[in-house]
């Protein structure tokens, strides 16, 4: 049992990543839409590349989108209207009207209700208003639009939209039907007393007009003719016209939707899983050939499967809701983020992994691919030095441009032509450009939850006014003023290979954090002239050198400093001697122990620990130059060099000879610009 616990202690790490593999791929297979893949992909006009297809089964030829619109276009154009009569509203009027000609023409006996014929000639144009009537509102049907009035929902009359009288034409109407015998003065009695008057009496009936459009639009028919099994439906290398394109459409859809899900659903899913499992796998093989010091961190390792998971997830929910939006989908996100906490080639490699990925369930997933790849490439070509915020808008100014001149060339391929281009389009690739904005706080966010670092939080280490580099400035003045030059020296090193400066930067800052501890114990703040080495013993003093790296390991996390700021701290001395102590000590002593006047490394494991080590020793030693020359200073970068070289000191760093000489030429160009004597002139 004891053997068991011991063998899974050793093994955890790999049992997590492989349980963090399997919840991953059952993950993003559970997103997929479990249904088959259409085996042929094809474009309309151009030629169909695989061999002759027959129908598979007995299958309708689905309607177009646009050809269903178009029905129902057309079906809501003809559609009758119903409107609402109030059949009581006419003899209210009547009422009205006799009360107000009354009041209108009482000081007039010519005008009286008995023996006025103006009266009567009025009520006749009441009754004409009403008949048909009058509407409420101003519609925009067109005349000839079918009309239904109802009363109480049961159909009346059945008439043209032209017929019926509007309240905007009551003054026309009445006038026209008034003549021209009656002088103006009682002509403007008689319009006012309409105006008083008259009241509308039909209304739209928006609910009954809805139900009877729904009726009709239901009755359209999705499908147009029937393709029989066995029928041929393209042959090879003919061009697929409109109507072989609805056909295999049609097949496409019919073949997804209905088979798959039927009788093969498990197979689906079998396949599904093995091939998002062999794409999770390539990015594992690739990790643990190309970069082993990400496999063997677990959090890395998930924060990468995490960051995957989130943009399939993503995707999918933008597919389920409109897959018209699908661009909208910041996918260049991810690559920004995995080059912001790792390096381009990853970011890119998890990029296209995801692309192809989503490649199952996107529509058009050839164009798809093709943008969201190209986009992720203009991503890692152009976005550098993330920390300035200027270079993220250039970029993603860039990667916007990239993805509108592709959509382009795309659309012109298969219509060949502009018209019908989908400017909206456009619009979506704007704002998944502003979406990809939202990398900066995302990256701060991840560097909080998951322990990470990038270069916004390296630019926030580097400033010398931080807390603990103000201590350290205060505490031992002249270590801080080595670490500046060294930071200085070793950044124009990385600078130089290629390397991450920012990063070697801050490490050289807070290299030397330990020393605090007990700062007159190092000769850089012994201002003095007293050394309180010579009352101890080499072995005490080499102790206290030695554990200056401990103690800045210790402050470091005591500050919370990221891990790979204090893998700098750890090994910018690696295994290396504290020769002056051992060889005083071997002077009194031939049977001395050089374990304790060796540090503890361990070795540098990254370029950027191993230009801190080489600059380090330089700088250090560079004091004990007397004057210098230009050979003296070769000799001297070149001795302690390669003196570290022949103890092996950057055995496990990823640096090449040619690249240690490139960072030899830096050096010594430096030292020699730091140690340049000005001319003396005369008093």
């Amino acid at each position: 049992m004891n053997g068991f616990l011991n063998k899974w202690y050793k093994n955890h790490a790999l049992g997590y990543k492989i349980l963090l593999y399997l919840v991953t791929t059952l993950f993003i297979v559970y997103l997929f839409p479990k249904t088959g893949k259409f085996r042929y992909s094809f474009e309309k006009s151009k030629p169909w590349q695989s061999e002759n297809l027959y129908a598979p089964f007995n299958f309708a030829i689905k309607k177009s989108s646009a050809e269903i619109e178009k029905e129902k276009l057309e079906i809501e154009a003809q559609s009758p209207v119903y409107f609402e009569v109030n059949k009581n509203m006419e003899s209210q009027v009547l009422s009205n009207y006799l009360v107000r000609f009354n009041q209108v023409f009482e000081d007039s006996s010519a005008y009286s209700i008995e023996n006025s014929n103006l009266y009567k000639e009025g009520k006749f144009i009441v009754n004409k208003l009403y008949n048909p009537g009058i509407l409420d509102l101003e519609y925009s049907y067109s005349d000839d639009r079918t009309v239904v009035l109802t009363i109480f929902n049961k159909v009346q009359n059945e008439l043209q939209y032209g017929s019926l009288n509007e309240l905007g034409e009551l003054r026309q109407l009445v006038e026209k039907d008034l003549g021209s015998s009656l002088s103006i003065d009682v002509k403007k009695r008689m319009i006012s007393i309409f105006f008083d008057v008259i009241k509308p009496n039909i209304s739209l009936n928006k609910s009954l007009s809805q139900k009877v459009l729904e009726e009709e639009l239901s009755k359209i028919a999705l499908t147009r003719g029937q393709i029989e099994k066995d029928q041929l439906i393209v042959s090879k290398g003919q061009v697929i016209e409109a109507d072989q394109y609805d056909i295999l459409s049609s097949l496409k859809s019919e073949y997804e939707s209905h088979v798959w899900n039927t009788t093969n659903y498990n197979w689906v899913l079998v396949a599904y899983t093995l091939l998002v499992a062999l794409a999770l796998l390539m990015l594992l093989l690739f990790l643990r050939k190309y970069r082993i010091e990400v496999f063997l961190d677990n959090t890395k390792v998930t924060f990468i499967f995490f960051n995957i998971a989130l943009m399939i997830l993503l995707t999918t929910l933008v597919i389920n809701f409109n897959s018209q939006y699908i661009y909208v989908v910041p996918l260049c996100i991810l690559p920004l983020v995995l080059k912001a906490f790792f390096d381009a080639r990853l970011g890119l490699f998890a990029h296209v992994l995801t692309v192809l990925l989503l490649g199952f369930i996107v529509p058009n997933s050839y164009e798809y691919m093709f943008l969201q790849i190209i986009a992720g490439m203009v991503t890692i070509l152009t976005v550098s030095e993330l920390y300035k915020r200027a270079n993220l808008f250039i970029s993603v100014g860039q990667i916007t441009f990239i993805y509108i001149i592709a959509y382009f060339a795309f659309f012109v391929i298969h219509e060949g032509q502009l018209t019908g281009l989908k400017w909206e389009t456009f619009g979506l690739f704007i704002l998944c450009g502003l979406a990809t904005l939202f990398v900066q706080p995302l990256i701060y966010i991840y560097e909080k939850i998951f322990g990470l670092v990038s270069d916004v939080s390296l630019l926030e280490l580097s400033d010398t006014n931080t807390k603990l580099l103000k201590e350290l400035s205060n505490r031992a003045p002249g270590t801080f003023h080595h670490s500046l030059n060294v930071a200085n020296l070793a950044e124009a090193s990385a600078n130089e290979i290629g390397a991450n400066a920012m990063l070697i930067r801050v490490g050289a800052l807070y290299h030397d954090i330990g020393k605090m501890k007990n700062p007159t114990y190092f000769t850089e703040n012994q201002s003095t002239g007293i050394n309180p080495h010579d009352e101890l013993s080499s072995k005490e003093s080499a102790k206290i050198i030695i554990e200056h790296t401990l103690n800045g390991i210790e402050i470091a996390k005591k500050h919370k400093l990221p891990d790979r700021v204090i893998d700098f701290i750890r090994t910018h001395h690696g295994t290396s001697l504290v020769y002056y102590f051992y060889m005083k000590e071997k002077a009194v002593n031939e049977l001395v122990d050089i374990k304790d006047f060796t540090y503890p490394g361990p070795k540098p494991f990254s370029k950027e620990t191993a230009i801190l080590m080489m600059c380090d020793s330089v700088e250090a030693a560079s004091k004990s130059l007397k004057e210098p020359t230009s050979t003296k200073i070769n000799e001297f970068v070149e001795n302690i060099i390669d003196k570290q070289m022949e103890a092996g000191q950057f055995l496990n760093a990823d640096i090449t000879f040619k690249e240690i000489q490139s960072i030899k030429k830096v050096l010594k160009h430096k030292l020699a610009n730091i140690y340049h004597l000005r001319i003396e002139y005369p008093e």
